[in-house]
């Protein structure tokens, strides 16, 4: 059977799909995605995998993708990471078997893909990705498919999407943000952008990026005339999105957690994070409940921490059955199901809402306030080590100061024999066959009990014994053996 390809592989492999869930590390995974597909998804793809990991190690593969073969979990999409055309054909031709297409990722922004050289740190190297794409075209059994992110240039990004069509690519997800719109800066995607990248290419696209709600999957539809729409911290704080719902958070947590139990195993930090993402406007509030979901080992323990969540919301809605917003600028009560905004970035010298020329001129390192070293100065991380020693001492003033080693400048041992550290001290130590007690070194002390062993056993019944080799190399601890 001939390999399909462009709009007649979306409709009869995809089945048309529209509502995509985006692969996304250590979050994707085959729990999540069921869940996902329970409440509306019609494609979902794997966690990003290494593709180097992928073809040298059998645990690797087995873990991330051999072992997670489901039947309800089609139309499935394998998505690698990769920068060398041999090892990501070796990676999805191991991997063509378990899915319905191999996508290659050109879209991670991480410092960590910046370090790997792949993601969206490959996308000048238009070379590279169409021999990696075109070399995969002609091997697989399976599409090839990308997830890029664009230029600030809408032509340049037109031009980038061409040459994957022209290599092979199947079919594109187009995430509207650049390369720089990360954290704090992250910003609006461009929905401009995906628009002129659809009317470009004859193959099919998604669109990632804006999506909150089912409106918003509609009007981007709508609006830039794609295929179908991919969701990533949509999906994340609200699983049922593609259902044009928002239900309770405890819902749709307990409904995780049946299947990860249905569905074993499970990383348990998969699903701390999922549950941290659903819970998070009203961990905001029960913050004595997101440092036990912290701190728990068990999957039994995570879910009582969620049931507790659920009894704390259930309280709050028997006493006010309109629903205590405790949090502003929530659309729903901190308990439904809804997006997370990250707050837009701060404009240069508008920090505490001082305005630009006011932190010009004090724009000289603040001085230290905090000289008493309150409890309400101190950082969560010191907060945390103050609760579990009331007694620990953060003011540098306060703090003992040390008297330095003489050879490296390190804090000396309170009782050394050399003044050193104990690093320092055990080199000294042992080249010159001494003892320091304050660091437990005692190569005198051995050499001595060494040497009267050997005068003892060298006279046993009148004969003298040779000590054909040294026991230490130091010529000093031999020459105290002699």
């Amino acid at each position: 059977m001939a390999k399909l390809k462009g709009f007649d592989f979306w409709r009869s492999t995809l089945k048309g799909a529209r509502y995509v869930v985006a692969p996304m590390v250590d979050q994707s995974e085959l729990a999540w995605r069921l869940l996902s597909r329970r409440h509306g998804a019609d494609l979902c793809y794997t966690p990003m995998l290494h593709a180097q990991v992928f073809v040298r190690d059998a645990n690797y593969r087995r873990e991330n993708l051999y072992s997670e073969v489901c039947p309800d979990d089609r139309p499935l999409i394998t998505q690698f990471c990769a920068n060398d055309p041999e090892v990501f054909v070796q990676a999805a031709l191991l991997a063509q078997d378990y899915c319905d297409a191999i996508d290659l990722n050109l879209g991670c922004p991480q410092m960590i893909a910046k370090r790997g050289h792949y993601g969206v740190f490959l996308q000048d190297e238009w070379d590279l990705l169409e021999n990696m794409i075109k070399l995969a075209n002609e091997k697989l059994s399976v599409p090839i498919t990308c997830k890029i992110r664009v230029f600030p240039e809408i032509e340049k990004t037109v031009k980038y999407a061409k040459m994957l069509e022209k290599a092979g690519c199947q079919m594109l997800t187009v995430h509207g943000r650049t390369k720089d719109q990360k954290g704090s800066l992250t910003g609006i995607a461009s929905w401009a952008h995906i628009k002129a990248v659809r009317e470009a290419v004859k193959i099919p696209v998604f669109a990632n990026g804006n999506i909150q709600h089912l409106s918003d999957v509609q009007l981007c539809m709508e609006e830039t005339g794609v295929q179908g729409v991919m969701s990533a911290e949509g999906n994340l704080h609200n699983p049922a999105l593609f259902e044009g719902r928002s239900p309770p958070v405890w819902e749709m947590a307990e409904e995780y957690l049946q299947i990860v139990k249905q569905y074993p195993p499970c990383s348990l930090s998969y699903v701390r994070a999922h549950l941290f993402k659903l819970w998070h406007h009203t961990l905001q509030v029960h913050q004595d409940l997101r440092e036990e979901l912290a701190k728990v080992k068990t999957l039994e323990a995570l879910a009582e921490v969620s049931e507790q969540l659920k009894h704390r919301c259930q309280d709050e809605i028997a006493k006010d059955e309109k629903g205590q917003d405790h949090l502003t600028g929530l659309l729903f009560p901190h308990w439904i199901c809804q997006p997370y905004v990250r707050p837009p970035p701060k404009e240069p010298g508008t920090e505490n809402g001082r305005k630009g020329i006011e932190v010009k001129a004090v724009s000289a390192k603040r001085a230290r306030e905090d000289t008493d070293c309150s409890t309400d100065s101190l950082s969560k991380n010191k907060l945390k080590k103050k609760a579990r020693n009331p007694h620990k001492n953060f003011c540098p003033e306060q703090k003992p100061k040390y008297i330095r080693c003489e050879q490296c400048g390190n804090p000396k041992g309170n009782k050394c024999v050399f003044n050193l550290c104990r690093g320092c001290c055990k080199k000294k130590a042992f080249k010159e066959v001494a003892d320091c007690p304050s660091h437990g070194l005692r190569f005198k002390t051995k050499a001595q009990k060494l040497s009267a062993a050997e005068t003892d056993g060298s006279h046993v019944n009148g004969t003298l014994s040779i000590q054909t080799e040294p026991p230490m190399d130091n010529p000093a601890v031999s020459q105290a053996l002699v």
